[in-house]
């Protein structure tokens, strides 16, 4: 029993193998690029195919995966940039610190799509495409290269005249569904971005809103915050308001305690020069406590 490989099966629609064994071409047509990431799989998965037929890991065969999309791309890059290339490679070979390729693999994937013209397209492609872009666009006059023998003869293989009516109405009709089927998917792409974008909006506006009602809470405290130091301060020069009142009536006190000092010893016939020693009053002082002149 053939062993699988992958959880998925996979299948070409053209598959080709030159002559000395060397190199197998793989084509698929694929109608819309929803595809993408199951070429990658095939593509991988016929590499390793060719490892379990294989005595060891090593293969001596290079295998290049063709992909012909046949509508224009609807995806985008990372970066949300749309992809408008006629012809996309990529490379399984590994790259050095000068990026420069070094040849190990040699298997490669690669997209072509001729609904996205380059002038830079090389001849070898450029036929090709235009044989691909006519057969679906312009059946009925086809507008390509007949100087190039091999597009000749692929033109004549088409036979496109030769097709009976209701075949050619099969063939519009087919045709008619893959383009209803484009645009459907191209809607129900854009609607779900549409509808991601008004989850991020959304979103964002709830942030926004989130911030403004924290930067208010913070306003709130810091209001409080400065309400609070001011009551603080406030209160802080009542009381020094107070102590210095405190500190005068007992400075009061003391001077009037000193003042019935000074006059008890007067009356006790104490000399001047010691109440003046014993009080701390000096002459002055004494002279307006006792009403006599010094």
């Amino acid at each position: 029993m053939r062993k699988r490989i992958g959880n998925i099966d996979f299948s070409y629609d053209i598959f080709a193998e030159s002559v000395d064994h060397r190199v197998i071409i793989e084509i698929q047509k694929a109608e819309l690029d929803y595809h993408f990431d199951r070429f990658l799989h095939y593509h991988y998965m016929a590499v390793a195919e060719l490892q379990r037929k294989a005595a060891d890991y090593k293969i001596e065969q290079t295998v290049y995966t063709i992909v012909i999309l046949t509508a224009p791309y609807t995806i985008h890059t990372k970066t949300g940039l749309p992809i408008k290339k006629e012809i996309l490679i990529s490379d399984s070979d590994p790259r050095d610190l000068e990026d420069k390729i070094v040849p190990i693999y040699g298997h490669k994937l690669i997209f072509l799509n001729p609904n996205h013209k380059n002038a830079q397209t090389p001849k070898n492609y450029r036929d090709w495409l235009d044989l691909v872009y006519e057969s679906i666009h312009n059946r009925e006059k086809y507008q390509v290269n007949l100087q190039n023998t091999a597009i000749k003869k692929a033109v004549d293989l088409i036979e496109y005249e030769k097709l009976s009516p209701e075949k050619i109405r099969e063939m519009k009709e087919e045709a008619g569904k893959r383009a209803t089927l484009a645009i459907y998917e191209d809607k129900l792409e854009k609607a779900e971005q549409e509808l991601l974008k008004e989850k991020q909006d959304k979103q964002k506006a709830e942030q926004e809103l989130l911030k403004e009602k924290q930067d208010k809470q913070k306003a709130e405290q810091e209001l409080l915050k400065e309400k609070q130091d001011k009551q603080k301060a406030e209160q802080e020069l009542l009381k020094e308001k107070q102590d210095k009142q405190k500190a005068e009536q007992e400075l009061l006190k003391e001077k009037q305690r000193i003042y019935a000092l000074a006059k008890k010893l007067k009356e006790s016939g104490e000399l001047t020069s010691e109440i003046i020693e014993l009080t701390g009053l000096s002459k002055e002082e004494l002279g307006e406590v006792l009403n006599e002149p010094m």
